[in-house]
């Protein structure tokens, strides 16, 4: 790339390496990893299969790149929390209601299925995946829940266990329905309801 600056060649690979996961989206979601093949992501990105190769030098690591890239953007944008907000039950209220929408999306169940399916095979592709999703949300919910107890507005305990109890009070089971198409959150008011459910059952038993 004679002629551009570093600045520039650095944005113009960050481009070509955000077309071709898009393209990867696209051909995994349509068609799962076994079906995928690295010549229908290339056609799918728009770019020659040299290219991809000089970027992703297998299926599996495009593969873990493209899940590793979206679990962690989702559990950074739900989990971006303000450890100083005094309001738990209205911050807990406000994670729940996003958590239960961004998990109940198809594309994220697509996404779910398509993990288990290659983690036999792959078990890093699992691995790399629950580090950089729900192990950071958790953290980072932690680490909220840690605050609130240095506040005293919470039980001394452990917060990493508590992260994981709200989160699993929140979805009680509507994840597994979810993964074996048998049914998600009928309409809006189940979603709160489950939500303020699980933040009264979590303060009952966490706050002082």
């Amino acid at each position: 790339m004679a002629g551009t600056s570093a600045v520039e060649r650095d944005g113009i690979e960050t481009e070509k390496r955000r077309q071709i996961l898009e393209g990867a989206r696209q051909v995994f979601t349509a068609s799962g990893f076994d079906g995928a093949s690295m010549g229908e992501i290339a056609k799918a990105a728009g770019v020659s299969k040299g290219t991809l190769y000089v970027y992703f030098d297998s299926k599996d690591a495009l593969f873990e790149a493209l899940t590793i890239a979206q679990k962690r953007d989702l559990a950074e944008a739900l989990f971006s929390l303000d450890v100083e907000d005094p309001d738990m039950r209205g911050v807990l209220t406000r994670l729940g209601r996003i958590y239960l929408v961004e998990m109940s999306k198809p594309e994220h169940v697509s996404l779910v299925r398509m993990v288990i399916g290659a983690c036999e095979k792959f078990p890093h592709l699992g691995r790399a995946f629950f580090e950089a999703g729900p192990a950071l949300g958790v953290g980072r919910l932690a680490a909220y829940l840690d605050a609130q107890v240095a506040a005293g507005r919470l039980n001394k305990g452990d917060t990493t266990l508590a992260a994981k109890h709200f989160l699993h009070l929140c979805q009680a089971g509507l994840f597994t329905r979810l993964l074996f198409s048998a049914g998600g959150i009928e309409n809006e008011g189940e979603l709160h309801h489950r939500v303020d459910e699980a933040v009264r059952i979590f303060l009952a038993g966490y706050a002082p």
